[in-house]
Order: C-alpha cells, then structure tokens, then sequence
C-alpha cells in the first residue's frame, strides 16, 4: 500500500513540474524577451585613467514591445547609455557602456544589470579588464 501511495504522489509531483514548465514556456512565448549577442565584454589590458566603451547589441525576441525602464551599475565608474524608447518585437537596439579606469587598478569586474518589462525583468551584462599602472610619459 505504501508504494503505492509512494507512485501516485510521484505522479503527482512529474504532473505538476509539466504543467509549471509548460505555463513558464507559455509566458516567453507571450510577452517582450531581451536576447543579447553576448553578454560579456573583456577589454584586455588597458592603463589607469582610459576610459573605454562597448555597446552590447541586442533584440527584442519576444512578442511584446520591451521597455527598459532603469540600467543599473556596480559603481559610478561604469556608465550606461539605454533607448528610452519601447523597442518592439523583432527591433534590434543597444546599451552602450562606458568605463572609466580612474583610480582604479588591477582587474575590474563590472556588472551591469538590465531592468525591464520582459519575461524575465533582470538581465545582467558584464565588462571585465585589466588596469595597469599609468604610462610614464616621461620617457
């Protein structure tokens, strides 16, 4: 009786994670989805004080307009530029992310986090680099 009651609980239980996974799949299908060509950007080795850009292009996959209301940074050294603009489906854009070194040394990992309307409203993008010391100019 006990293994029983054991299988059709486990019935039960695989039901429910089919159903979950099916509404999951159903709500990306209906709704904006913000697909990056890459999520990560290393800039190499670059000296304190550059300041350094990259553009993270991407598409709305989705089926509804994305809107992305805030682009978030790690600190104040990294800044964002965002469209303000609702970005419809199919529509290809970009985040343009400056990084400025000053004051800064050795390896840097910035996280840059992407908040919006889409099925899943934090997407997160990443810039990493080396600071090495000032060029002596001197020379």
């Amino acid at each position: 009786m006990k293994t029983f009651i054991v299988f059709v609980f486990g019935v039960f239980m695989i039901y429910g994670a089919i159903a979950q996974e099916s509404a999951t799949t159903e709500a990306a299908a209906n709704g904006a989805v913000i697909t990056f060509e890459e999520d990560k950007h290393d800039f190499g080795d670059i000296y304190q004080g550059d300041k350094v850009e990259h553009v993270f292009k991407f598409e709305n996959t989705g089926t509804e307009p994305l809107i992305i209301t805030n682009v978030q940074t790690t600190c104040g050294c990294t800044a964002p530029a965002w469209p303000r603009d609702p970005v419809t489906p199919g529509q290809e854009s970009e985040i343009k992310v400056v990084f400025n070194s000053t004051g800064k040394m050795g390896r840097q990992n910035k996280v840059i986090t992407i908040v919006s309307n889409a099925v899943s409203p934090m997407n997160r993008v990443t810039i990493v680099t080396n600071v090495l010391p000032k060029k002596d100019d001197s020379n």
